[in-house]
Formats: structure tokens, C-alpha cells, sequence
């Protein structure tokens, strides 16, 4: 065995493992991935893997995989627990539980190794068997009696644990098969790719053996292409391993055999292989219907059923325990067991009726977003923390700083301001708000990263600020995507807000001298041209923006009339304070609303600039306003945008936007280098923490895979939209934990 010297917490996984070829080994691989990119190297995952005899080995990962256990020997349950016994580092064990990977009757082997380790025990039931036998409630019971928590993937498997084997449905929680967060796609480009883009693709995919029900697709597809000539039936994936030691290649022999008798060649097709995940979301890319057969009524869950409902395809499936709860007949057909007649049925509606097929995979996919394998470790880890309060202490690790969907979202006008899912919504137009907000990311990324990738789209925003100024001065707004102008949708405090985050873009531009000394002097000229607008300035928002550009302005050009400007308009802001400001309300307004933390952070700016101890006060006072109003514990809980909070109202929790987590970020980042008060930066991370799941729904807003950020949180699910101004906001919000020193 490897020895492990270094301080860590460590979670340990009893499981098949790959590259052992099992539906268990790549769910733990799943979870465990995800595990490592929120919390590696602090806390990481170590697999005890299950081998199927003692004579079958395979090439582990050494670092990951800590202990081997042959299947039937008994000895070695209790010798990998003694092991996991003698590491400190082990905090918490979890096993992946299916009866076949563990020995003796029912697989009671796994208790030998339950009641010898003496750290905290999780277990998931991949099965849960009804009508049990003593025998198997006997071991069932004893798993329980052994482990603190218990884990299933479906609410039938909680109440047959409960009524069945007298469990207590308190120890159980119910956490859904993860997924893999695929973008939605109708899945046409794929289709081309192979050749199937005039056919109408059916899937079936996984471990082939007997009990899947492919034959009874195949039948079907015998009468639903007499109809549909265009229609294909794709059969992915190799003979489970343990079928093909025990009985060779006779179910898939069998299979094709019936598609000869059916005459089906030119319409059904094997792609015998183990395919790795990239292939396989490929395969159900292209799909337009996936079915699901199996013949087993007590099968309780099929990572298979769940990854195509996640990739947002139509189903057919039998009805076993998860197929009733998931395929509602928004996103699929049920079907009875060993009956073909009842899927050529479902698969005629489907193939015949496009529109139908098509709103629900939609359905599918929008329904299945809480189940992301992020998601499912957050909802893991919060198990977790009950057992170990200790793994709840360190921070999630910070994601790579990605620009992918910015670009994607911007073309070579501007930024686009909406999206549906991932794609641009072109109708929506353009608006100053956001290719200001774009500016200042996109420089402060340069100046961090120098990628010369960020040069074009600055140029880009530049040239939009100064293709909406005003012949007179100012700032127009909304541009539609012909480029016209809407000057109808402009009103005064809208203008006034948008012309001063265009005014601080241009400062934090003029005073980055990272950038390139042409894009510094087009955003000098610009912002000297329009520099009078910070003059006249009324509502708090705008001020406090003014504010900003002014103190930076000034980096550049200081004066003494800069610093006048800056002292009067500061002193707007505290004359809102004072006139709002009572024993139970300590802010500027008489409502908290949005994007409420740039409020004290531009009296944090004035402060720097002048050394008015004033400023900072009332800065820290309406800071801890807006913070005691923003978390619950370490929970970051901002504004709701459905109504906000008024003064002597509830707060509405509704809505939650990145806009208001991001400058709430951004003021507790500038607090905390004005006071070096280190509950400032502690705060900072618990609200950046909103975007990786710290929040009331425990879910990831920020989309790693696409460097998008998702539109907000409602009440019951995430807004999937990813928008210019969540994506910015984020950026924003991720890029003020790295060295940026404007």
C-alpha cells in the first residue's frame, strides 16, 4: 500500500472503480470528479475499489485508489477497514452499494467491513428490493444499524426502505442520479457528422445484457419504418463484462439474429464498444428519442435514463421506479413491460409528431438542471457536513477565470444584452449597461492575464460607447440589432444611470495603463468629452458611479477640482444617508434594492481620495446594513429582485440576481482593504460562494463548462438563461480574488 504523509481530510468511496467497465464504477468516478474541482486539495476522494475475484486486477489510478477488496474474500472487507481505520485523514467513508459487487449471500460480506471501521458512514442504495426475503431484509437492517447516513436516488426506494425494512425516514435523504451539464442542443450538427442527418435517430445506450428489453425495440422498429423508412435504431455500448464471461456474445447474437429475421440491417445498428463519456453525450446528442426497456420492475435507477433526460431527449421507458417518477408525460411515454406493441405505439406518436418530441427533450432538460453532478455534490457534501461538521469549514475552490461565452455573446458591434440557454438572443439588441460592464471586465482581465484575446472585444465596447454618444454629450442606451437607436425606451434616470457606467468605463480604461496607449487615448477622449454629465447627476446609484470614475479620472489627471467634485457629490450620498438613516434602518434609501453594495463602496472611493474618516463610517454602517440584510449564517441570501425589501417590509427572496451578489463582492473586496478587517474578506468569499451553490436552493448558477453565468434564482429553479449581464457580473465578482490593482 501507498503511504499518505500529508494533512488532508480525506472521503473514501467503497466502490467498483474504473477502468473497471460497471455503471457503478462511473457513477462514483462522477461524483468523486466533481468532488476534487470544488474542494481538492483541502478535502479529496479515495476510492477502496471492489474487484470481482482475487485474480482480476486492474491499472487504477495509484493516487486515488487506496485499497483493493476481492469480492469473496472476506478477510480483506476487514483488513481495508483497519487500513481506512489507521489514516487519520479519513473523515468519512461512503459506500456505493449494489448487491452483486460485494460477497455472500445479498453481498453481507460489506458488513464485515461496516461494523470494523470506526469513522462516519454514508451508503447510497443504487437498488432497493421490494417484497425482501429475511434473508435480504437481514442485511439491509444490518447495513443500517452500521452507517449514520443513508442514501437513495428515488422517492419510491425511501418508502419501501421505510416500509419495508423498518429504516426511519429521518436517516434517509433522497439525491437524484447526477448528470452531465450538456449544453441543449436539437442535436443536428451531430447528426450529420454521422450521417444520420435525413433519419430520425432511436437510442438505446449502456452495458448490453439481457433483461434491457432491446429486443422488444427492435420489433418495434419492424413496424414503425413500413411507415417511417428514415428511421434508425442506434444499439451503443459492449456486453457487460460479467454476461460476457458467463454466457459470450448469446443475447447480442440473439439480437442481431432478429434483426436479420426482421430484415431491419439498413435500420438498426450495433456500435459494440465501451464508449468514454464524450462519445457517449455525442450518441445522445444526435438522438431524437431514447428508449429505456428494461425488464426488471424492481430496477430502482438507470444512470442511462437519467443521462438522456439530462442531455434533453424524448423518452420511452418501461415503468421501473425511477421511469415513473422522472417520465412524466411532459418529457416522455411510459410503456408496460415485455410488450413491443405498447413502444411501437409510443414510438410512432414520437417519430410522427416532431413538435411533440421536441418541447420534451426541452421539458427534460429544463427539468433536470438541479441534477448536474455539481449540483449532486453540493447536495452530497451537505450530507456530509452533518457528519463531519469539520468538512463544511474550507472554501470551495475558486473556478478558472473563463471569457468563452462573453465572446460568444458579443459580436463585432457589441454585446448582445440577452440569451436563451447559450445562444444570443439577436432581438434583444444592444445596451450601454452592458458593454460598460463588459469594458471593465474585459480590461481588468487584460491587465490580469494579458491575453491578447481580450484586446479585440475592448476595442469592440469601446466603439459602442462611442457609437450611442449623444451629438450634445451624453449617453444613449438601447440600440436594436439593425443599430438604430430607441430613443423611446430612454427616460431620465435610466440615461442618467447607463451614462455614468459608461463614464466609469471609460476611467477604469484611461487609467489601466496595461492597455494598449491607443485604446487608453480613445477612452481619454471620450470620457474628457463627456466628463460634465458626472456634474449633474441626482439619483444615488448614479453618484456613486460618478463617484468611482472621478477618484480613478483623477489617477490620471489630479486636481483640485476633481476633489471637489468628488468631496460634493459624496456629500449627496451622505445627506441620502442622513435623511433615511433611523435606529433600525442604516441605509441611503428607503428601500434596498439593486445593485445596492456600489452605494457604500463609492463612499469607500471617496474616502481614499480625501481621507475623510466621514465617508468610511457611514460606509462600514450602511455595509453591515446591507450584509446583516444579505446572509443567513454563512448562507449569502441577497435582495430579491421580485420586490426587493422595503423599509418595515419583508425582504423579498425571490429573483436573486449576479448583478447584486457581484457588487456586493466588489464592496466588501474595497472594504476590506480599506479597514484590513479580515470579516470583510471572509464575507467576500461566502458571497462570491452564491454563484458555486452557497445559497437558499444549494445550486451552481456560474456554468463552468461555458464560462456563462445563469440569469438568477427563483423561488423554486434556476433562470437557465445566460445573459450578458449574469455572465459579466460574475466575471466581475471571480476577477476581484486575483491581483487586479485598479
Amino acid at each position: 500500500m501507498n503511504q499518505y504523509n500529508n494533512n488532508k481530510k480525506w472521503i473514501v468511496y467503497v466502490s467498483t472503480f474504473p477502468p473497471r467497465e460497471c455503471g457503478i464504477a462511473t457513477f462514483t468516478q462522477d461524483l468523486m470528479n466533481s468532488f476534487d474541482e470544488l474542494y481538492e486539495p483541502r478535502e479529496e476522494a479515495k476510492v477502496i475499489a471492489m474487484n470481482p475475484d482475487e485474480t482480476s486486477q486492474y491499472v487504477y489510478d495509484q493516487e486515488t485508489v487506496i485499497y483493493q477488496i476481492p469480492r469473496d474474500n472476506e478477510q480483506h472487507y476487514e483488513s481495508a477497514a483497519a487500513y481506512v481505520n489507521s489514516l487519520e485523514k479519513v473523515v468519512l467513508v461512503h459506500v456505493q452499494h449494489e448487491f452483486g459487487i460485494f460477497g455472500g449471500l445479498y453481498g453481507r460480506h460489506i458488513i464485515v467491513f461496516l461494523r470494523t471501521v470506526k469513522k462516519p458512514i454514508a451508503v447510497t442504495f443504487h437498488t432497493v428490493l421490494s417484497n425482501p426475503s429475511d434473508d435480504l431484509r437481514e442485511v439491509v437492517e444490518a447495513i443500517n444499524i452500521h452507517v449514520q447516513k443513508i442514501i437513495v436516488m428515488t422517492e419510491s426506494s425511501k418508502n419501501i426502505l421505510t416500509a419495508e425494512y423498518r429504516i426511519a425516514p429521518d436517516r434517509i435523504v433522497v439525491i437524484p442520479h447526477g448528470i452531465h451539464p450538456s449544453a441543449f442542443s436539437s442535436g443536428g450538427k451531430v447528426r450529420k457528422e454521422l450521417r444520420f442527418s435525413k433519419n430520425i435517430v432511436i437510442s438505446t445506450f449502456g452495458l448490453v445484457s439481457k433483461g434491457k428489453g432491446i429486443e422488444y425495440g427492435i420489433e418495434a422498429m419492424a413496424m414503425v419504418v413500413k411507415k417511417n423508412p428514415t428511421a434508425v435504431y442506434l444499439i451503443i455500448g459492449a456486453t457487460h463484462p460479467m454476461v460476457l464471461k458467463q454466457e459470450g456474445e448469446k443475447y447480442r447474437n440473439s439480437l442481431i439474429q432478429l434483426v436479420h429475421t426482421y430484415k431491419l440491417e439498413k435500420h438498426v445498428f450495433f456500435y459494440d464498444a465501451y464508449f468514454e463519456l464524450p462519445d457517449l453525450l455525442r450518441f445522445l446528442s444526435a438522438t431524437d428519442i431514447y428508449m429505456s426497456l428494461s425488464q426488471d420492475p424492481q430496477q430502482t435507477v438507470s444512470g442511462t435514463l437519467s443521462y438522456a433526460l439530462g442531455t434533453g431527449r424524448a423518452v420511452i421507458s418501461t415503468s421501473f421506479p425511477q421511469a415513473q417518477e422522472d417520465v412524466t408525460e411532459d418529457v416522455g411515454i411510459l410503456v408496460g413491460f415485455k410488450s413491443a406493441q405498447e413502444v411501437v405505439t409510443a414510438l410512432q406518436r414520437l417519430v410522427d409528431d416532431k413538435p411533440l418530441r421536441l418541447n420534451m427533450g426541452k421539458s427534460a432538460y429544463f427539468k433536470t438542471r438541479s441534477r448536474t453532478w455539481r449540483n449532486s455534490i453540493l447536495r452530497h457534501m451537505n450530507e456530509y457536513i452533518q457528519l463531519v461538521p469539520s468538512l463544511g469549514k474550507d472554501e470551495k475552490n475558486l473556478p478558472k477565470v473563463r471569457i468563452a461565452h462573453i465572446i460568444a455573446m458579443t459580436d463585432s458591434f457589441g454585446m448582445i444584452q440577452f440569451a436563451d440557454l447559450l445562444a444570443p438572443d439577436m432581438s434583444s439588441g444592444y445596451t450601454i449597461d452592458d458593454n460598460a460592464r463588459a469594458l471593465v471586465a474585459l480590461v481588468k482581465y487584460y491587465q490580469l492575464l494579458k491575453k491578447k484575446r481580450a484586446l479585440p472585444l475592448i476595442q469592440t465596447y469601446l466603439n459602442f460607447i462611442e457609437y450611442v454618444q449623444k451629438d450634445t454629450g451624453g449617453f444613449h442606451n438601447y440600440v436594436d440589432i439593425q443599430k438604430t437607436i430607441h430613443h423611446d425606451q430612454h427616460v431620465r434616470e435610466n440615461l442618467e444611470s447607463a451614462s455614468t457606467k459608461g463614464m466609469y468605463a471609460l476611467a477604469v480604461s484611461a487609467a489601466t495603463i496595461e492597455i494598449p496607449l491607443m485604446l487608453r487615448e480613445k477612452a481619454l477622449l471620450l470620457f474628457k468629452k463627456n466628463i460634465y454629465i458626472l456634474q449633474t447627476v441626482t439619483s444615488p446609484r448614479s453618484i456613486a458611479y460618478a463617484i468611482k470614475s472621478l477618484c480613478l479620472w483623477n489617477s490620471v489627471q489630479p486636481s483640485p477640482e476633481n476633489i471637489q467634485t468628488i468631496i460634493r457629490l459624496a456629500d449627496m450620498l451622505v445627506e441620502h444617508f442622513e435623511k433615511n438613516n433611523t435606529a433600525d434602518w442604516h441605509w441611503f434609501e428607503d428601500i434596498l434594492a439593486y445593485s445596492n453594495g456600489i452605494l457604500p463602496e463609492a463612499l469607500v472611493d471617496a474616502y481614499r481620495c480625501t481621507d475623510n474618516e466621514r465617508y468610511l463610517v457611514i460606509a462600514q454602517q450602511t455595509l453591515n446594513f446591507l450584509v446583516d440584510n444579505s446572509f443567513e449564517g454563512t448562507v449569502c441570501v441577497p435582495i430579491g429582485q421580485k420586490g426587493w425589501m422595503k423599509r418595515g417590509e419583508k425582504k423579498y427572496l425571490h429573483d436573486q440576481q449576479p448583478e447584486e451578489v457581484a457588487a456586493l463582492v466588489s464592496c466588501l473586496k474595497a472594504m476590506h482593504g480599506a479597514t484590513h478587517d479580515e470579516r470583510y474578506a471572509q464575507r467576500m468569499r461566502n458571497a462570491f460562494d452564491w454563484f458555486l451553490g452557497n445559497n437558499v436552493l444549494h445550486r451552481v448558477i456560474y456554468d463552468q463548462d461555458t464560462g456563462g453565468c445563469y440569469d438568477g434564482l427563483g423561488e423554486y429553479e434556476v433562470n437557465l438563461n445566460q445573459g450578458a449581464e449574469s455572465t459579466v457580473m460574475y466575471l466581475l465578482a471571480r476577477l476581484e480574488f486575483e491581483r487586479v490593482t485598479l
